[in-house]
Parts: C-alpha cells; sequence; structure tokens
C-alpha cells in the first residue's frame, strides 16, 4: 500500500468516527477540544524519538498524524479552509524560505542564512500599511521555559542582540553566578529565584552557540539520571535490602556500579 492510499485510508476513519453513525466522543470535539491531546501525543512521539524507539516512534507518529488530520476535518466541516489549503500553504512557505535552495541565492555561512530565515518570516505577516511585526511576535507563549529561552535567544541573536563573542558571554555567566551566590546567601526568596533564572537563561545561550539545546540536553540528563537510579534500585533488592533503607556510602557505591555499567 503507498503512502497516500494510507493517508486517505486514515482520513476515511475520521470521517466515519465524526459521521452520524460514528463514536459519540469524537462527535463532540472540537478544534479546541484537541488541543491538550496533540501536545500530549507530541510529547510522546518526542519521548520514542529520543529513546531511539524506532517502532514505538512510528505508533506515535500515526498518532498526532491522526489527530491532526482530526483538526482539519473539523475546519474542513466548519467551512473554514480545506486540508490541501494548509498544504499548499506550507509548502510555498518552505520554497518562500529557502531561496538558496529554490533559487539562486547563495549565502556566506549558515548564521547568514538563520537571518534571511527570519527576516522573511518577519515580512510574511507584514501589515497593509507595511509595518513589520516585533522580533518577539511569533513567539508561542506556551512553549516550556526552557524551549522558550533558548528560541529567545535564537531570535535575538538573528536580530544582532547577543554577546559580541563567547569571551563576553561567559564573563557574563561568571557575573550572572556571582549574583546569584550572592542572593543565595542573603537574598530573599524572589531575589534568589530570579538570580537563578538569570543564571539558568544565559546558560542557555552558552549551550545554543555550542548547537546544545538546553531543554533536549536536560531531558537527556533526566533519563540518565533515571535510568541509574532503577539499576541501583535492582542492585539493592537483589541483595534483599530497600534502596531507601542504605547508607549514603552505599548508595554511592550502586551508583559508581550503575554509571561503569552504563559505560560498559
Amino acid at each position: 500500500m503507498s503512502n497516500n492510499d494510507s493517508f486517505q485510508r486514515l482520513r476515511e476513519i475520521v470521517t466515519i468516527l465524526t459521521g452520524p453513525e460514528g463514536c459519540p466522543w469524537d462527535k463532540k470535539q472540537t478544534p479546541l477540544s484537541l488541543c491538550d491531546y496533540v501536545v500530549e501525543e507530541a510529547f510522546e512521539l518526542v519521548d520514542a524519538i529520543r529513546s531511539d524507539n524506532a517502532e514505538e516512534a512510528r505508533e506515535e507518529l500515526g498518532d498526532v498524524l491522526f489527530l491532526l488530520l482530526f483538526i482539519a476535518h473539523l475546519y474542513e466541516s466548519q467551512g473554514d479552509f480545506q486540508l490541501h489549503e494548509a498544504l499548499d500553504t506550507a509548502r510555498a512557505k518552505m520554497v518562500r524560505r529557502h531561496p538558496h535552495v529554490f533559487s539562486d541565492t547563495t549565502f556566506t555561512d549558515q548564521a547568514e542564512l538563520m537571518r534571511t530565515w527570519e527576516q522573511i518570516k518577519r515580512h510574511e505577516k507584514e501589515s497593509d500599511q507595511g509595518e513589520l511585526p516585533g522580533v518577539f511576535d511569533s513567539l508561542p507563549s506556551g512553549l516550556p521555559p526552557l524551549l522558550k529561552a533558548y528560541r529567545i535567544h535564537s531570535k535575538a541573536a538573528r536580530a544582532g542582540f547577543t554577546w559580541e563573542d563567547d569571551t563576553q558571554l561567559e564573563e557574563q555567566l561568571d557575573q550572572e553566578w556571582d549574583e546569584w551566590t550572592k542572593a543565595d546567601q542573603s537574598g530573599t526568596e524572589q531575589q534568589r529565584q530570579e538570580e537563578f533564572g538569570d543564571y539558568l537563561f544565559t546558560l542557555v545561550e552558552l549551550g545554543r552557540r555550542r548547537s546544545i539545546k538546553a531543554n533536549a540536553a536536560l531531558d537527556f540528563a533526566n533519563r540518565k539520571f533515571l535510568s541509574r537510579f532503577a539499576k541501583m534500585e535492582a542492585y539493592a533488592r537483589a541483595q534483599g535490602q530497600e534502596f531507601s533503607d542504605l547508607d549514603s556510602q552505599k548508595m554511592e557505591m550502586l551508583w559508581s556500579r550503575a554509571k561503569q555499567e552504563e559505560k560498559e
């Protein structure tokens, strides 16, 4: 079966589910009511990808596509737009934003390419009076904080508002750390939270300049910790003990063992 055939068969399922003889729950849904499900399924897809589980990714990708087709069907039923219009808009947008691929435009480096990408995006939202939107007007308000910080730094850099070189940034990071330690020692709860946030915000930019996305990096760190902790619990159970009953020295030994096993 071809991709097109499978795509159309899935669209037919959506039509049946929302039709007169369909599912009562599905028939009640709206684009707004499905928003949380889209976010949830997207997180599950990301989780499968980062876990390097292709079989799980296949399933979760199908779930995401189903929800997108479901939402598209609802908009079509309301007479707002047709799915092909959304697809054509996306196609035209990608062609427009890649002049170095679909025309004879050339860029000297990646930075110039990304600046042009940002400029094209802004001009797409230009008002009838010729006014361009703000640099951050297209930033989704619901982004997770670490991902939002990365996007803020990225957009600011493309607008030319960032530290001139890595040395200046590292000096700023040291300054933010000093301010955090002072707040931690004698500041109010609000000051401590603010300075800690400033340090994290600056650290995100350091990672961005090293092609590291803080959100993904922290997710991998979380996974690594949870994997090692599960091994420690298994070691403890194998010895007839509960992990929480162990002293700190024994816990450290099991942690080292889990790390060593991970390397091997």
